[in-house]
């Protein structure tokens, strides 16, 4: 039998969302990073600490990459990337209107 997890406050139950899922403006903290230890390490240089907060930016034309807030910075990743990041968002938060 497996332990019972102890889940924070005002976290989300599912950590089964990656940033790729996220709509543009929604805030989520990162909660792992399912990556190759090189590209994981770079991304936490980056800010793509689990803990941090990111929030979802545009999308480049023609289906590129996307732009991430992160850290006081904007970071684009690919799809393929981000969807080896892994969120939890508070269902209370709110959208940020990103320019």
């Amino acid at each position: 039998m497996r332990p019972k997890q102890r889940r924070r406050p005002g976290a989300s139950v599912s950590t089964s969302q990656t940033l790729a899922d996220l709509p543009t403006g929604q805030r989520c903290i990162i909660d792992r990073l399912e990556l190759p230890d090189d590209l994981a390490r770079r991304l936490m240089e980056l800010g793509f600490l689990p803990g941090n907060e990111v929030i979802p930016g545009k999308r480049a034309p023609g289906g590129g990459p996307r732009v991430f807030r992160v850290d006081g910075s904007e970071v684009a990743l690919r799809d393929a990337t981000a969807a080896k990041l892994f969120v939890r968002r508070d269902p209370e938060s709110d959208f940020v209107v990103l320019s």
